[in-house]
């Protein structure tokens, strides 16, 4: 059977390739660890039955996550593998293993014993194997899909002898990374229910595998959307490093919670329970159907007042998060007299919406050129 050079987006396929110690120059060695329990999600429907490894997990600043990057990559030539737990020999200073980070190391000489996981139990050490999948790979291909892999193999592998990688990864990330792997070669994924994605999506994103991240969000764009799945791929930009990669698929997020929340002047089913990234997308809409722009500051502020009991909590969240969203220019001169003494703004933040919003106001329409524009229904009513 002759092997098939394409795929579909046209860039040459090397699935024939994959894990074959033919067309081979490297052996990546995958130690598994036993993770904390799976999380389960049904946020996106059909997929209740796969992990969603970081659904459960805590929000990493971008940040952490250069530093955790940063930490995968020390190389040590003694042949056994760096625990971002212990102190780093240079400085004496620990990096912090979270979540389960995949430590990064290259084998001088592997010596084929299979590694262990100690843990201190009862005041007894107990010892368990780890086990380990061997795969073949092409440091070129992995090189040409991932940064990840392009700085592991052209900052560690300089001697010639050294041509096995091990990656150390948690039980729940297994999967994601094989498939992976995979698409790397083949440019497609086998399993494609929505579950399943975000944990190939988490994995693509970790190593920086761009072509796949996207690849996964167009797969999931094509799926239906519901309340619960838009705020889980809004939470993306959060919880990955790479948010670009993932901007067609929050931003669609957006546009469905802004056209099924867009009438601020009805009672809507959920719409006060909606969380902080929720309402931001609602609020940033044009489409919003209201008859004046003093609509979104009452709402805006109902919200902050139920979800925010807290008086300099909700003044924060006011000030940095949903005022950067209100246009105030386009309110009415009696309600920018209530802004500026509402308690619940920041009285700086308050002075300065309304200030330019009055000098908005004076300017002739030609000079006009605000930061906002009036939502399209303000708009059809003032042709009208």
């Amino acid at each position: 059977m002759e092997p098939d050079f394409s795929h579909p987006s046209g860039d040459p396929s090397f699935e024939f390739a994959f894990n074959s110690s033919n067309f081979s120059d490297r052996v990546l060695r995958i130690e598994i660890v036993p993770g904390p329990p799976e999380i389960r999600s049904d946020a996106v429907g059909g997929g209740g039955t796969s992990s969603f490894s970081w659904a459960g997990h805590r929000k990493r600043r971008r940040e952490e996550i250069k530093k955790e990057t940063a930490a995968e990559f020390k190389v040590y030539n003694s042949g056994h593998i760096l625990d971002c737990n212990q102190p780093d020999i240079e400085d004496g200073v620990a990096d912090e293993n979270q979540d389960g980070e995949a430590v990064a190391m290259i084998e001088e000489s592997p010596s084929g014993d299979e590694p262990s996981q100690c843990s201190d139990s009862s005041g007894s050490m107990d010892c368990s194997p780890v086990p380990v999948k061997s795969v073949y790979i092409s440091s070129a291909i992995l090189a040409a899909k991932s940064p990840f892999f392009y700085k592991l193999f052209s900052n560690g592998m300089q001697e010639s002898d050294q041509r096995h990688a091990t990656l150390r990864i948690n039980a729940s990330e297994e999967a994601p990374l094989m498939e992976l792997l995979s698409f790397m070669y083949s440019g497609k994924l086998s399993n494609t229910s929505p579950s399943f994605l975000l944990d190939v999506l988490s994995a693509a994103d970790k190593y920086e595998v761009v072509s796949c991240m996207k690849h996964c969000c167009q797969l999931l764009r094509s799926l239906p959307m519901t309340k619960d799945s838009a705020l889980l791929y809004l939470e993306l930009s959060a919880s990955i490093s790479m948010a670009s990669a993932v901007q067609t698929l929050t931003d669609a997020a957006k546009d469905f919670l802004a056209n099924n929340f867009r009438d601020l002047t009805k009672p809507q089913d959920g719409i006060m329970d909606l969380p902080l990234v929720g309402i931001e997308a609602i609020l940033s809409s044009d489409n919003l159907q209201v008859a004046s722009e003093d609509v979104v500051y009452d709402f805006a502020l109902k919200w902050a007042r139920r979800h925010y009991p807290n008086p300099e909590e909700r003044k924060e969240i006011l000030g940095s998060r949903l005022c950067q969203l209100i246009r105030f220019p386009f309110m009415t001169c009696r309600k920018l007299r209530k802004v500026l003494i509402n308690t619940d703004l920041d009285h700086e933040v308050a002075s300065k919406s309304v200030l330019e919003a009055l000098f908005f106001k004076a300017e002739p329409p030609t000079a006009k050129n605000p930061g906002g524009s009036p939502r399209r229904i303000q708009q059809q009513q003032q042709q009208q």
